[in-house]
């Protein structure tokens, strides 16, 4: 198996249509490695967002009701090909990685827990929002020249970004009149 390297050199690619179909196919794959256990699986990261250049590697969010112990998730997911990358959030996500280079990365968290709604809180704003996306868009080929061989830098550098974004989200779920009632409980 090859090793996590934090700096391998990435670049920003202009939006592939085939991303939705690409996340399909190894979502696929996911479920049947994880079986039962998966709640729900959905597509997150800028491959996500139709028009949005990225990294061509695809983001996977994989809902589990309440995690397991860590071994029973690497051995199911080694079987086709992801390796666990240990680091500082593994109570709240688990971080897996597949491909030379890296072209899948799979986030397995807790169902309904907060790691698991602020991503789809980014990746849906964004979608409903091109210009926020055109923003977000810009300040990724920014960072990408300044951190080409230092990947820690580059997420790091979008953090502000991305928080800001997560929070106008919330705002306006919370505004009144932003959910039908029946929702409201």
């Amino acid at each position: 198996m090859s090793e996590f390297n934090p700096n391998e050199a990435f670049s920003i690619h202009a939006y592939d249509p085939a991303w939705p179909g690409v996340f399909e196919h190894e979502a696929a794959a996911v479920r049947a490695a994880l079986g039962a256990d998966l709640v729900e699986i959905e597509h997150i990261g800028s491959t996500s967002v139709p028009g949005l250049a990225a990294k061509p590697i695809i983001d996977l969010l994989a809902a589990v009701e309440s995690f397991a112990p860590l071994e029973v998730y690497a051995a199911r997911l080694a079987r086709i090909g992801y390796q666990h990358q240990p680091h500082v959030n593994d109570d709240e996500r688990l971080f897996f990685w597949k491909g030379t280079p890296r072209s899948y990365h799979l986030h397995l968290v807790e169902y309904a827990t907060w790691e698991y709604q602020r991503h789809l809180l980014f990746r849906d704003y964004l979608r409903a929002h091109p210009a926020v996306a055109a923003q977000y868009e810009a300040l990724k080929r920014d960072l990408a020249q300044r951190y080409k061989h230092d990947r820690l830098a580059y997420t790091d550098s979008k953090a502000t970004f991305i928080n800001a974004v997560i929070d106008r989200a919330v705002a306006e779920i919370r505004a009144p009149g932003a959910l039908p009632q029946s929702r409201c409980r």
